[in-house]
């Protein structure tokens, strides 16, 4: 007996693991894996993490820089100044249900994810205006949460800055990000 497989059935298979290993078209190419793809752009990709935390669909949508040789941290990314932490515009965090970061609860929908990189403790942001350029409009009275974190140094090179969400039980998850020989995370949990 043959089947038919659908794209559907493609998608949900592809999202099987932590990362949506899928390309779609429409006005712009996404990757929803920026370090899978065969990489000759010197431009950031358009790219998403897709993933569930217990009953929640979070939707992590950025632009994905290379390191393309250059110094990043301290280099390409100022230490001490406020990031979009990904490229062009600033990343953002959807989320369909209620959730909890660092104590503070936050309403399902959309918000900015800012960063301020350290060498040693990083400050995550949460920002209510999550359509921003760069850090053009970026105002500090607008941030829901901030939370320090201490960047970890990994021994493989991610050449495409990239997100994982990970689901970790009992309504709990992290968000990662990996770009060249680091990366840095928070937990949030989810409000049933």
């Amino acid at each position: 007996m043959k089947q038919k497989i659908t794209g559907i059935m493609i998608v949900m298979l592809l999202q099987w693991g932590n990362i949506v290993f899928a390309q779609q078209q429409r006005s712009a190419e996404v990757s929803y894996n920026p370090n899978a793809k065969s990489d000759t752009s010197k431009r950031s990709i358009k790219s998403a993490a897709v993933n569930k935390i217990a009953a929640a669909t979070v939707t992590i949508n950025y632009y994905s820089p290379g390191v393309r040789g250059r110094a990043i941290w301290g280099g390409l990314v100022t230490y001490g100044k406020v990031w979009v932490s990904g490229a062009h515009f600033a990343t953002n965090i959807e989320i369909d249900k209620d959730f909890v970061v660092n104590g503070v609860a936050i309403q399902k929908g959309k918000y900015a994810i800012f960063t301020i990189p350290n060498k040693t403790e990083w400050t995550v942001i949460i920002n209510k205006k999550w359509n921003q350029h760069l850090t053009d409009d970026y105002q500090q009275s607008e941030d829901i949460v901030r939370i320090k974190v201490k960047p970890k140094q990994q021994k493989l090179n991610t050449e495409r800055l990239q997100y994982f969400i990970t689901d970790k039980g009992n309504n709990k998850g992290s968000i990662v990000m990996a770009w060249g020989k680091l990366k840095i995370g928070f937990e949030l949990s989810i409000i049933k």
